[in-house]
């Protein structure tokens, strides 16, 4: 096991000339905002700050303005830095909590967030003036920042990585504080097996005695995990966490330590030809379809709505799905694809109909429908189905506004 985790943590780290390469880009942009802008400090952000950045990263940078001179301007500080960046860097702006803005350079992406300067959480305006206080936390624990890349690792190949409403998994800061509170990798993954639904990661001992699910608020402990933020006691950090992928979690981490490999760490990417390939002997439906030219979060799970509507429609017309996922690999273009027990239904379906004691709902029943019949004290109907074609289906579906709304474009291949 030892060797193993050695030989993923080799492959996983940065290399020495990406990491100079990508660091010397963001030193130019922090020291001309730095030469540039009164009243605020640029400096390196997430996972650079806290050296648990992976093999391939996007770089974020904080805009710190001054707590007692911007305090009161909050909901200026986006305008304010757009302002001044406008005249040095091509940027685009995106909207968040608070916005931020995005630069492009050749193979790399930096965010650029403005954020109050503060000392404690509670003096925070809005949430991202809260995340400095995260990477000083994690700093704390230097020598933990391989064990956290190989849990990042294994979160981001098992696809349950990633805070966003479109994935609903493991952010990036849940996995460095579970990291740190098991000590290890390997720690990690053997207490993952018997997490309990509601399981508590109070890595600080804030509500050591106390009841946690008494002493929060309700609404931020809907997730099955809940962690305790070590610098904002009163936060839920895994709140975005929901069932499936707390599931698959435990399912993957147990599979890993029946039978240890390095495939429990690499990112498989699926393509077209690979789905096809894997359900050849399957009914299969695939479509090609393009997000809406937002911001990535909003725009994932605008297709995830999209997505989760055409699997609904297809198991509300009779077709039962064996296995269905939505790819996206770049993001100018994903997959939806669903696997079907049987493309091609009978013309007619048996409707399920109240029990005939119910006499009045009976009734309406026969009112609504021509042909019905009694059996085992209930009544039923025979209709003619709408869709007896997959394919013909989803050819309507695709024309909904929940779909269409949801995404650029989307055609069946």
């Amino acid at each position: 096991m030892k060797k193993l985790l050695s030989e993923v943590i080799l492959e996983i780290r940065p290399s020495e000339k990406y990491e100079k390469e990508i660091l010397d880009k963001s030193n130019s942009i922090i020291t001309q905002i730095n030469k540039g802008m009164k009243g605020a400090k640029a400096v390196l952000a997430g996972s650079g700050a806290k050296g648990t950045w992976l093999k391939t990263f996007d770089a974020d940078i904080f805009v710190k303005f001054n707590y007692s001179r911007f305090k009161d301007k909050s909901n200026k500080l986006s305008d304010m830095l757009e302002k001044f960046l406008k005249k040095h860097f091509k940027i685009i702006r995106l909207h968040g909590s608070r916005d931020y803005f995005q630069i492009r350079q050749q193979k790399f992406t930096f965010e650029i967030v403005p954020i109050l300067e503060i000392k404690r959480s509670e003096q925070a305006k809005n949430i991202t003036d809260v995340s400095p206080l995260h990477s000083d936390f994690v700093l704390k624990h230097k020598k933990l920042v391989d064990e956290v890349r190989l849990t990042k690792q294994f979160f981001k190949a098992a696809k349950v990585y990633g805070a966003e409403s479109y994935i609903r998994g493991f952010s990036g800061y849940v996995c460095e504080i579970l990291t740190i509170y098991y000590g290890s990798f390997l720690k990690l993954i053997k207490a993952i097996p018997r997490w309990k639904d509601k399981e508590i990661i109070d890595v600080k001992g804030y509500y050591k005695g106390k009841d946690v699910l008494m002493e929060i608020n309700k609404s931020k402990l809907t997730s099955p995990l809940v962690v305790i933020d070590p610098v904002q006691k009163d936060r839920n950090a895994a709140a975005a966490l929901d069932h499936e992928k707390f599931e698959i979690a435990k399912h993957r981490a147990k599979e890993f330590l029946k039978n240890p490999s390095k495939e429990f760490f690499e990112v498989k990417i699926l393509t077209e030809q690979d789905v096809r390939k894997k359900f050849r002997k399957n009914r299969l439906i695939m479509l090609k379809t393009k997000p809406l030219n937002k911001k990535e979060d909003v725009a994932g799970a605008k297709m995830l709505k999209a997505f989760h509507f055409i699997e609904q429609e297809l198991i509300s017309y009779g077709f039962k799905i064996i296995e269905s996922d939505m790819l996206w690999h770049v993001k100018d273009s994903s997959l939806f694809y669903y696997t079907l027990e049987n493309d091609k239904l009978s013309k007619m379906i048996e409707v399920f109909g109240p029990p005939l004691k119910v006499e009045k709902h009976a009734a309406i029943f026969k009112k609504k429908h021509k042909k019905t019949f009694v059996k085992n004290k209930r009544i039923f109907a025979v209709e003619k189905r709408k869709f007896t074609v997959a394919g013909d289906l989803i050819k309507n579906i695709i024309k909904a506004s929940n779909v269409k709304d949801n995404v650029n474009s989307i055609k069946l291949i």
